[in-house]
């Protein structure tokens, strides 16, 4: 195992932490304004607690391979969820945008867990690994309920956005 594969994981490691932690704060963003889709926001609640759970399995793989995420990385995926969420909510259209947005997130998720689970293979991680076995099934799930949803929420959104004294866009 070469020491320039085994810190490329590492970084890799805290790229998949910082993912989650901007998937943390878009959900919690995405899912205090929504009013008007419960559907929507009930499962964006319970992918939250994935989202969650993820984020603690990456910090058991950084406790034991004795590293930590990185601050910088961390902080930059919570200022892009903030930036997201602050430029949604001026779109008049923002529950469509939304949801195109997380299936977009999701499927980043998903390569990027793919290519993770691939290097800690070719390092001999099995641990990191099966962390990548884990998460993505819930990854998958979640972009897959996305994509089948599109075009409920935009009926949905079209109906309501029709219909005089109805709020559409949340």
């Amino acid at each position: 195992m070469a020491t320039e594969q085994i810190e490329n994981l590492k970084d890799w490691l805290r790229d998949a932490h910082a993912m989650e932690q901007q998937a943390e704060s878009m959900l919690k963003a995405q899912a205090a304004r929504l009013e008007h889709y419960p559907r929507l926001k009930a499962r964006i609640e319970e992918h939250l607690q994935e989202t969650q759970a993820q984020k603690a399995l990456l910090e058991g793989c950084f406790e034991r391979l004795d590293i930590s995420p990185s601050t910088i990385k961390d902080a930059l995926g919570k200022v892009a969820a903030i930036g997201q969420a602050l430029g949604g909510s001026v779109n008049s259209d923002e529950v469509v945008k939304g949801v195109i947005a997380s299936y977009v997130f999701e499927n980043l998720e998903i390569a990027s867990y793919t290519s993770l689970k691939a290097a800690a293979q070719a390092v001999g991680d099995s641990a990191v690994a099966q962390v990548c076995d884990q998460i993505l099934p819930q990854e998958q799930a979640m972009a897959d309920w996305l994509r089948q949803y599109i075009p409920e929420v935009t009926e949905e959104f079209l109906a309501r956005d029709a219909t005089p004294g109805v709020t559409a866009k949340k």
